[in-house]
């Protein structure tokens, strides 16, 4: 099977040795991604809504470049920093996720890589 992987180009990639993507045959895999821009910047400062939507954008638009989109996500996991925003969270999902109702996790995690960020999220999604 073929495998192929797709950079973000941040630093973070060279140094830690990951992708932000990979796919393997009909399957890819979306790294943990943050509310970070393409200049390192952060979105949605304290708000856990705005950056589970930004976020969740940065997955589509890798799942495109892979040859795949949301409609073929069938894994989720957020990892959150704070449990009880649980409803703002789970609203920025349920907005792209409604109808297509992935498996999803969702966990509170003790910290994030920096303290600004409230969320991550992994995806994984089949090509059919």
């Amino acid at each position: 099977m073929k495998r192929t992987n797709y950079s973000s180009g941040t630093r973070w990639e060279e140094v830690v040795g990951y992708s932000r993507a990979v796919k393997v045959g009909n399957v890819v895999e979306v790294t943990g991604t943050v509310a970070v821009d393409d200049s390192g910047n952060l979105v949605g400062a304290g708000d856990a809504y705005a950056q589970t939507k930004f976020i969740l954008e940065k997955i589509a638009a890798v799942l495109q470049r892979a040859g795949s989109n949301m409609s073929q996500v069938v894994r989720t996991r957020l990892f959150v920093t704070d449990i009880s925003c649980w409803e703002e969270y789970g609203r920025a999902h349920g907005e792209v996720f409604r109808e297509i109702k992935p498996c999803t996790t969702m966990v509170e995690v003790s910290k994030l890589i920096s303290p600004e960020y409230l969320i991550e999220i992994e995806a994984t999604a089949i090509i059919l």
